[in-house]
């Protein structure tokens, strides 16, 4: 509905020094390691509970019930297919923002409670979107419980889609009763349960969607990373009958210029390889993906998203008076006028739009990333973790190499993402 196609964007790419984003790119994958510790094999439990993950059913009063919400709420307008909802600006505003206090999230990692460890201002959680020609709905939560009751909603990537369900799940648990909602953890699965709906929101670890040497959940921190392009089913099993499956892929794609691309299988015991250029490696694991999903998925049941690419902002990449990578950026970038040179690999960009396109089954692509370029002032940086330890002040100090400009505070941008999503869904009743 929302999924317009911006044939204007440019395709520009500035490459990022290999020294400094193997080692931003390393520490990615530690944090990842260190906040998800799957040591057994069993779940482990925060409040636990007993029930099986469900499988969805379908409600049938669901609609009608929605459908009287929204008539009793006047402040509930949904944009016009004409307005493209991702075109737009950031508005400074400390009356509706944030969404929900990071203090109040019991569920949020140390990897993205920025306050906590340490940071001293909050600008960054008090910005909101304002698209040019109509304007999002109020995110109300218990609205969107309702629309998943008997549902799964899943998000399935990289730690950058793990960094947008965090911000689901604090955006959502506030309505949720003291001890009707849990979380566990197992396998690739981090699931969020809402015990009285008979709901979930998760997330799936699949950095490249198809296999790859860094599926493993527990040792993934590997920088030569290898990938099967045509190899998908070990991670698509797990995707079938989910209601909303919201997938990304971009970052684990940004260390090298070229992508390792195996000859034959790692069950068989592969090691050659083939070194093939970004987007033409790129391009055939979405065309994987997409067979697949036209393949697997039933549109009667599942609403299928795609999240474009979140953005990385190192000092290579714009003109950044302070010389500390985003450590010291408090505001975002306020001129729109033209989208900001920050380095991404917007070649990916026109292969996801053209896949999905060339796709039988419709898919809604949410266009995080210009909007995100503009959010300079949003990353982690330098309050978040390494190696699950908080940077010590010999770290901080020494933001070129510590500071983490690929994650985002929480509360913050994600939520924003997690706006245009809930739009999406809710205004298909």
């Amino acid at each position: 509905m929302y999924n317009r196609k911006n044939n204007h964007l440019s395709v520009s790419i500035v490459l990022l020094s290999l020294f400094l984003i193997g080692i931003i790119f390393y520490d990615e994958d530690i944090k990842s390691l260190t906040q998800f510790p799957f040591s057994t094999p069993n779940s482990q439990k925060i409040q636990s509970h007993e029930n099986p993950l469900p499988e969805s059913n379908i409600n049938e009063q669901q609609s009608s019930k929605l459908s009287a919400m929204v008539e009793d709420d006047e402040d509930m307008e949904f944009p016009p297919e004409s307005c493209d909802i991702f075109d737009g600006n950031w508005v400074f505003d400390d009356l509706t923002r944030p969404l929900y206090r990071e203090e109040e999230c019991e569920f949020l990692t140390e990897q993205v409670t920025c306050l906590k460890n340490g940071r001293q201002e909050s600008m960054y959680q008090k910005w909101r979107w304002q698209p040019k020609d109509c304007n999002l709905p109020k995110f109300r939560g218990k609205l969107l419980v309702e629309k998943l009751k008997n549902k799964r909603l899943m998000f399935v990537g990289d730690s950058l889609n793990r960094n947008q369900w965090e911000s689901m799940v604090c955006m959502v648990q506030s309505v949720v009763s003291s001890g009707r909602k849990s979380l566990i953890r197992t396998g690739s699965f981090s699931i969020f349960r809402i015990e009285d709906y008979n709901a979930t929101v998760e997330f799936y670890w699949a950095p490249f969607l198809v296999e790859s040497n860094s599926d493993d959940p527990r040792k993934h921190s590997i920088l030569d990373r290898i990938i099967m392009p045509k190899s998908i089913n070990i991670h698509g099993q797990n995707w079938k009958n989910v209601d909303y499956l919201v997938f990304n892929t971009y970052i684990w794609w940004m260390n090298t210029r070229n992508m390792k691309v195996l000859r034959g299988s790692f069950d068989e015991g592969a090691i050659e390889y083939d070194e093939i250029e970004r987007p033409l490696a790129y391009a055939r694991v979405l065309k994987t993906w997409a067979e697949w999903i036209d393949k697997n998925i039933n549109p009667n049941r599942t609403t299928i998203f795609f999240n474009s690419m979140s953005p990385i902002h190192m000092n290579l990449d714009w003109d950044n008076p302070h010389d500390t990578n985003c450590a010291k950026e408090t505001s975002p970038i306020l001129n729109v006028s033209t989208p900001p040179n920050v380095g991404t690999d917007r070649r990916l960009f026109t292969v996801t739009t053209d896949v999905i396109q060339s796709m039988k089954l419709p898919v809604n692509l949410i266009n995080i990333t210009t909007l995100s370029e503009y959010r300079k002032d949003a990353h982690t940086s330098i309050y978040t973790i390494r190696q699950g330890k908080l940077l010590t002040p010999k770290q901080k100090a020494n933001p070129d190499v510590y500071a983490d400009c690929i994650h985002w505070c929480l509360p913050g941008l994600p939520d924003t993402w997690n706006e245009f999503l809930y739009t999406l869904i809710i205004s298909h009743l």
